[in-house]
């Protein structure tokens, strides 16, 4: 059992947020690139909604990474992160 067993929704969630905290981009301007609706893309990040597969993949575009690599990084998402990223807000 990876991560205590957290959801993948949530550790997907929280990588998102990272990867889009780490470029300085707003929720609006990945949701943009995305093509998804603002409130669509906090959702996601705070791991309430359960996105398909077209939409992982249009986020990992927008970020510009790829799918594999933004599974990976889901995969080592810990409660630690999620701290961390609490911290960053301005």
């Amino acid at each position: 059992m990876r991560n205590g067993h957290r959801h993948i929704r949530v550790r997907l969630g929280l990588a998102i947020k990272h990867l889009r905290l780490k470029q300085s981009l707003t929720q609006e301007e990945l949701a943009h690139r995305a093509t998804l609706h603002r409130t669509y893309l906090t959702d996601i990040e705070r791991g309430t909604r359960n996105p398909s597969i077209e939409v992982i993949e249009k986020l990992a575009d927008g970020l510009d990474i790829s799918l594999a690599d933004l599974f990976r990084l889901a995969d080592t998402v810990t409660a630690s992160s999620k701290s961390a990223l609490k911290r960053k807000r301005p």
